[in-house]
């Protein structure tokens, strides 16, 4: 019964989070808006993030190359050559206590033209609407950051198996209706994958340089936010944005352990995260072949994985391997953790961070 009570809260708070968390509504409004996309070795996602990029009704495309070695510059030359709105921005060199997405997009910032900044990942692809109807929904709710969280891509079984862990991960435990009514900082959320800011507020913040040494970024970049008195919001936005994060096994480990301990701000949320995955979300399943009782704590979550799934079009088969999956997320989390505190830090896209 101890593992029952909190197994059925979280599961009510998916269920809240899955009948009233809302998506970006279909609005007529226009608005310039600058899409802005760093970029660094993306020679394989780019030409689809930009197909997809010059067919909406954005301003202007703006590429920042990132020291690449591959092709990126190239095709990003290309398309600027079809669309003159498409333009690559050459790149400046990393200043000390910046990670370089966070420089990419600052230095996107002082080039970008339009009344709204849009920063995408190189691996999105948008609609056609995707830019006007976003900040129209900004500026309906009246918030000045604005993302939308993306719909997964999945092709190759190991991210059908794995990745729906992170709307789980996510979604169980974030009550995201109250983000609408309660401005406290610990409400931010955010997806690196797009984010929506007012310019002139984003440049009367700071914006990307708030959070400069963050891997972490997005979501640390909504709560600030927040904590400087302005209104961020995280809405559904899967029918507009979609993304392919990682391709295989190899790169959705890498990816999470980059971004697993850096999340947190103090070691005991940390660790907090932590027992509550294992005690919560995974003994149940432990404990389940020597003690039947158990069932209920474990139907718990098996429901909530059933219930996200359904809501975010996972398969279905993936919410079997909920014991599988935890195990791993925890193993993830330990070896992030064990990583940066004994100075090996994050390595990332060939920069290596040491200070978190």
């Amino acid at each position: 019964m101890i593992l029952l009570i909190p197994a059925v809260f979280f599961c009510f708070i998916a269920l809240v989070n899955v009948f009233f968390w809302p998506s970006v509504r279909r609005r007529e409004t226009y608005a310039p808006v600058s899409i802005l996309i760093p970029a660094r070795n993306e020679e394989a996602n780019l030409p689809e993030c930009l197909t997809a990029a010059i067919t909406s009704d954005a301003l202007e495309i703006i590429v920042y190359n990132d020291h690449s070695t591959d092709a990126t510059a190239r095709i990003v030359s290309t398309y600027a050559k079809r669309d003159p709105r498409v333009r690559l921005l050459d790149p400046s060199e990393l200043p000390l206590g910046w990670a370089g997405k966070t420089f990419a997009c600052h230095c996107l910032s002082l080039a970008a033209k339009g009344d709204y900044l849009l920063f995408l990942d190189a691996d999105v692809r948008i609609t056609s609407d995707a830019p006007s109807r976003i900040a129209a929904e900004a500026a309906a709710r009246n918030v000045s950051l604005l993302s939308c969280w993306p719909g997964f891509e999945m092709r190759s079984f190991w991210e059908r198996a794995l990745m729906p862990l992170l709307n789980f991960v996510v979604f169980s435990i974030y009550p995201s209706p109250l983000s609408f009514f309660l401005p406290h900082a610990s409400l931010g959320l955010a997806h690196g994958a797009c984010i929506l800011a007012r310019r002139d507020v984003y440049q009367r913040l700071g914006g990307h340089v708030l959070v400069r040494n963050e891997m972490f970024e997005d979501t640390r970049l909504a709560q600030v936010w927040r904590q400087l008195g302005e209104r961020s919001l995280c809405l559904d936005g899967a029918d507009l944005v979609t993304v392919r994060m990682y391709q295989n096994f190899s790169e959705i480990w890498r990816g999470f352990q980059k971004n697993f301990y850096p999340a947190f701000r103090h070691k005991r949320n940390y660790w907090t995260f932590l027992t509550l995955h294992f005690t919560v979300f995974l003994l149940p399943f432990l404990l389940l072949p020597f003690d039947l009782d158990f069932w209920p704590a474990a139907a718990a979550i098996l429901a909530i994985r059933l219930v996200l799934a359904l809501r975010f079009r996972h398969p279905v088969w993936s919410v079997l391997l909920q014991p599988f999956t935890e195990a791993l997320l925890i193993a993830l989390g330990l070896i992030s953790f064990w990583r940066v505190v004994k100075g090996h830090g994050v390595t990332w896209k060939g920069r290596a961070y040491r200070t978190i």
